[in-house]
């Protein structure tokens, strides 16, 4: 069974927002955000844009397949939004994996959904629910019930608005590194100050997180053991000890300690 986890990085959809509002084209793309800002919280006493209005900086995966793990962010961080979402979906088509993600359900595919349909990509396969593959009518990526999709932090809740937790302090709970100083909230400044890394950096992380909530999901639920659940936890500690990149250092580090 392969599984991928994901996670996104989004900014306001400026462009977008432009017309919405009707502001002005010679706006610059901070005070167009600000005003989307603005009237959003106006609207629903929140800045946070809903769905439709982010855009897709970076998209971040792990894949654990055969005897494998490896991690990284799709593309390269000049290349185009429809570029990464477009590499999702042709992931979702070449593994068919169990997806798996804290508030997809909520969030990030929501944001997915938009930009494909924005750009007229090819997602079928995510979209199929038995018509070409009738293993995909009792277990799809649609149904909040179904496992194709695992949204840890939907489960975890009980599908209950009040129950829900941050993967932050989920991550704490388990003794997890957590966000290790960046936030979701940071991205759109980071994002001005031209440092992709910076975002792509945290988005791998967030993935990090998410597969070992999830993984001590698995051995709670039983579809783990403590062998197995060891052995997958020293896989990633392997990875981690292996691979490039100043954050998963820190990560590992910090998961040590």
């Amino acid at each position: 069974m392969n599984v991928l986890v994901f996670d996104i990085e989004t900014i306001p959809d400026v462009e977008l927002g432009a017309k919405i509002y009707g502001l002005d084209p010679d706006l610059s793309a901070e005070d167009a955000a600000r005003i989307m800002f603005f009237k959003h919280r106006q609207a629903r006493g929140t800045e946070f844009l809903p769905p439709v209005q982010h855009k897709v900086v970076a998209i971040s995966v792990a894949l654990r397949s055969g005897e494998s793990f490896r991690l990284w962010s799709l593309g390269e961080p000049e290349d185009t939004e429809a570029d990464l979402v477009r590499r999702f979906f042709e992931g979702v088509q070449r593994y068919s994996p169990v997806l798996v993600s804290w508030n997809g359900s909520g969030f990030d595919l929501p944001v997915l959904n938009y930009r494909a349909l924005r750009y007229g990509i090819d997602a079928s396969h995510y979209w199929e629910v038995g018509d070409e593959h009738r293993e995909f009518r009792y277990n799809n990526y649609l149904s909040r019930f179904h496992w194709r999709h695992i949204d840890v932090m939907d489960v975890l809740s009980g599908y209950q608005p009040g129950g829900r937790a941050s993967l932050e302090h989920a991550a704490l709970l388990l003794g997890l590194p957590g966000k290790l100083g960046m936030s979701g909230a940071k991205v759109w400044d980071t994002f001005l100050a031209g440092d992709m890394a910076a975002i792509r950096n945290y988005c791998e992380t967030d993935v990090l997180n998410t597969y070992l909530v999830f993984l001590r999901f698995q051995l709670m639920r039983g579809q783990l053991d403590q062998v197995n659940y060891r052995q997958e936890i020293d896989r990633v500690r392997e990875w981690l000890g292996q691979a490039e990149g100043l954050h998963f250092g820190e990560f590992l580090d910090s998961w040590q300690s």
